[in-house]
């Protein structure tokens, strides 16, 4: 079947070429590249009772070459996506259960009554504090460490009055511990993590919290390392500080990402904290937990003045 196709192209290939002419030529066929589409992070749509966020991913066209990318998660945050998680969840169960009650311990407790379990439970800790100063040997505030809690325990009754930091004693409250000993000496915070009951951490500071927590137990014995007294102490200074910092956990919760708001905020007061130990001055950090250091530019834990 292909012969006499072929016999008659020669043929009119030779007649062209009597006549002089050559045979036009057949352009090239050139097929056209794939488009590469490029799609940036697919957005998250938000969550909806029951159901779980879903990536919204425009539809690709035959023959595109789709490209799509995903955030890092920051250095310090490698656990970022499990971190959230769990922020979220522990953050549903603050608003159902641990909110409505430390609300309640709020509004049926006086104030003074509030400040001085919290007052008690910071003096419990002033031998941590005390010892964490003659590691990082700074024996002048180690004293002045010793001396507050002498006085808040004789003439603050058992801490419940924080009678140092006034006149004549003038002796504030410094925060301290193994985790500032660590940062002091040069060993950076390690991978940033929120865990549940715990919430906002990083490697070093749940070592250095987990060994601090086993000072006065360990060396000073009952009633403080009896579950009689650990179990209720340990959920009245949750609710107390749980109480005090409500504003700040509303105004986090309003962030455009309340989660990463509370990371920035607790990191930079972990930074500020062991800053303020190498006598560095430290603009006001507003605290998300404990005393924090203060408004305004300080400086504290150095051998000098506040």
């Amino acid at each position: 079947m292909l012969m006499p196709a072929v016999a008659a192209g020669m043929l009119m290939m030779g007649a062209q070429a009597e006549a002089g002419t050559s045979p036009a030529p057949v352009p090239p066929v050139v097929e056209a590249p794939p488009q590469v589409l490029v799609i940036p992070p697919p957005p998250v749509m938000p969550n909806l009772p029951g159901t779980t966020a879903e990536p919204v991913v425009p539809p690709a066209r035959p023959g595109d070459i789709v490209v799509t990318g995903r955030t890092r998660p920051p250095p310090g945050d490698p656990l970022e996506r499990l971190n959230e998680k769990s922020f979220q969840t522990v953050q549903a169960v603050d608003k159902a259960v641990v909110e409505p009650v430390a609300r309640a311990y709020k509004k049926g407790l006086p104030k003074p009554a509030r400040k001085g379990l919290r007052n008690f439970f910071s003096n419990l800790q002033e031998p941590v504090v005390f010892l964490a100063y003659m590691l990082q040997f700074k024996p002048g505030k180690a004293m002045e460490t010793a001396g507050r809690f002498t006085i808040n325990t004789s003439l603050g009754v058992a801490g419940l009055f924080d009678v140092a930091k006034r006149k004549p004693f003038f002796l504030p409250y410094r925060p301290n511990g193994l985790a500032n000993v660590l940062g002091y000496y040069g060993v950076g915070p390690g991978p940033y993590m929120y865990l549940p009951i715990v919430g906002p951490t990083t490697l070093r500071d749940i070592i250095g919290d987990t060994v601090d927590k086993m000072v006065v137990p360990f060396a000073i014995g009952k009633p403080f390392n009896q579950p009689k007294y650990v179990i209720p102490a340990t959920i009245l200074n949750q609710l107390g500080e749980r109480a005090a910092f409500d504003e700040t956990i509303q105004n986090i919760r309003q962030q455009d990402n309340p989660y990463a708001a509370y990371r920035e905020l607790y990191l930079n007061q972990r930074k500020a904290e062991i800053e303020a130990l190498h006598g560095r001055t430290v603009e006001d950090v507003p605290p998300v937990y404990g005393p924090g250091l203060g408004k305004g530019p300080v400086t504290i834990g150095g051998d000098g003045a506040e």
